[in-house]
């Protein structure tokens, strides 16, 4: 009897965890997480403390391919909206907030990132 409670709690946990919704990514996060860069991404000042931990919550929440692509894409329907954005700080940020990434973001290839 007392196998079979712990095989029925068992299953609870496990189908639970299959279906526990996930968290999706919106363009919103990425928006929100990178706003406080734009004066970093225009050359008007440094990544701030806000602006870093804006883009240290965007790299938690792009934790998958899918997720780092749909990033990189409403990154690239929002560049037009930055006036003056230097497009080479896009790639130089991570590194000067100590976010490491494994590849190069070209909003023309978003497709591309692993």
């Amino acid at each position: 009897m007392k196998g079979l409670v712990v095989s029925l709690l068992l299953l609870v946990v496990m189908t639970y965890a299959m279906f526990e919704p996930c968290q999706a990514l919106t363009c919103q996060d990425v928006t929100t997480s990178l706003a406080p860069c734009a004066n970093y991404l225009t050359g008007k000042g440094t990544a701030t403390q806000q602006c870093c931990g804006g883009v240290r919550k965007l790299n938690g929440l792009a934790n998958n391919t899918a997720n780092r692509r749909f990033a990189c894409n409403c990154m690239k329907d929002n560049a037009g909206r930055l006036k003056g954005l230097r497009y080479e700080r896009i790639n130089q940020l991570p590194g000067q907030c100590g976010v490491g990434l494994s590849f190069t973001i070209d909003l023309n290839k978003c497709n591309s990132i692993p």
